[in-house]
């Protein structure tokens, strides 16, 4: 099985209550992921998290950090964070840029995928940022410069668009309820589809394969249906798998 980084889908919320006259704030530290790893980890993944939070100094800096994995995921988490490390922000000295060194790992053999959120793609008001990035030159899909979501609290059900190993087999999907517009470039190919949208679009970029997946792996987008679905883990099993080599 394939040794994988996910890196985001996690964040921190502040809670200010208000008791008459006096207040005070919490802050808690959300997962958004629990219930992936869990699944992938059971599937005999060995997955490593990397928290929002410690991406901008902890993502790997180096091509030999990142050939420690056979895959890297980046889930809700915007292009500002491999950029802005505090060296380069705080500091104003020139630094690795984390990107253009991913977009080089996949073209050299690497695997990457990249899911939906309010921080992928171009994201909520456009603050996910890949636009016109290294990595947007890999992605199997072009991404939009403005926010590009989606909402349908009514639900929508993902279809299969094409035969491909990583649905097939896999039965009908729960709905979801919202995703990413994207446009799927030329040579990639769309295994999916939701309201006639791509939803699982993949493609090879160099020695590499890459894979976008246009709705959350977690709520609110990925429905409690999706969440409590049978195939859930199996499913983004199946896309490690097709990723790292394993899948036709």
């Amino acid at each position: 099985m394939a040794k994988v980084l996910l890196a985001g889908e996690s964040w921190i919320s502040t809670t200010t209550e208000y008791k008459g006259y006096d207040s005070f704030t919490s802050t808690k530290l959300e997962i958004g992921c629990d219930d992936l790893l869990q699944a992938l980890r059971g599937l005999g993944h060995s997955v490593t998290h990397l928290r929002a939070h410690d991406v901008p100094e902890h993502f790997p800096w180096t091509l030999a950090e990142l050939n420690q994995y056979d895959v890297i995921i980046l889930s809700d988490i915007g292009s500002n964070s491999f950029t802005l490390s505090n060296g380069v922000f705080a500091g104003g000295n020139p630094s690795v840029n984390r990107l253009e060194l991913l977009k080089q790992w996949v073209e050299a053999g690497g695997s990457l995928m990249m899911a939906g959120g309010y921080l992928s793609f171009g994201g909520f008001e456009g603050k996910a940022h890949y636009h016109n990035t290294p990595i947007e030159d890999i992605l199997p899909v072009t991404v939009a410069p403005y926010d590009d979501r989606v909402e349908a609290p009514q639900g929508v059900a993902p279809q299969t668009a094409q035969a491909n190993p990583i649905s097939d087999g896999l039965g009908k999907f729960p709905v979801i309820l919202g995703y990413q517009d994207v446009t799927p470039k030329a040579d990639s190919q769309v295994l999916m589809t939701v309201a006639d949208k791509p939803l699982l679009i993949t493609a090879t970029a160099g020695k590499g394969r890459t894979l976008a997946y246009t709705t959350d792996i977690a709520p609110h987008w990925a429905s409690q249906e999706f969440m409590a679905w049978s195939h859930y883990g199996e499913f983004f099993s199946r896309c490690i798998q097709w990723l790292a080599g394993d899948l036709a």
